[in-house]
């Protein structure tokens, strides 16, 4: 069984830069990753963590969560042996993460990863 280390709500935006001034100035968040379409701001801890994203950079639709595991590839054949639809198969990405996506019964998107050593 893997063991999740961290979740993160996403949510889609259509301005990034605007979005994330408002997520900063009204809940005093600081941004710990960018990569142009998707960010991540943070408390001052790093503890509390939302993704602010436009449009998913290599995968057909906008995952609702990311949940970082220990280890992707157990998790994603636990997700098969569950039966869960996925939506974007597991890869390598060239920002330094392993991930996939799967849909639940009710239809939400999980962006379940690990990152790379």
């Amino acid at each position: 069984m893997t063991e999740t280390r961290r979740v993160v709500p996403i949510l889609t935006v259509g301005d990034i830069d605007a979005e994330r001034t408002r997520y900063a100035e009204v809940l005093g968040l600081v941004e710990v990753m960018d990569l142009g379409w998707v960010v991540t701001l943070a408390d001052g801890s790093g503890q509390r963590q939302v993704s602010l994203m436009t449009t998913d950079r290599t995968a057909p639709v906008n995952p609702a969560v990311s949940i970082e595991v220990d280890d992707v590839d157990a998790a994603y054949d636990a997700a098969l042996a569950e039966g869960f639809e996925i939506v974007h198969e597991l890869q390598d990405e060239e920002w330094g993460v392993r991930r996939f996506f799967l849909r639940d019964a009710a239809g939400n998107v999980l962006n379940v990863l690990a990152h790379r050593s």
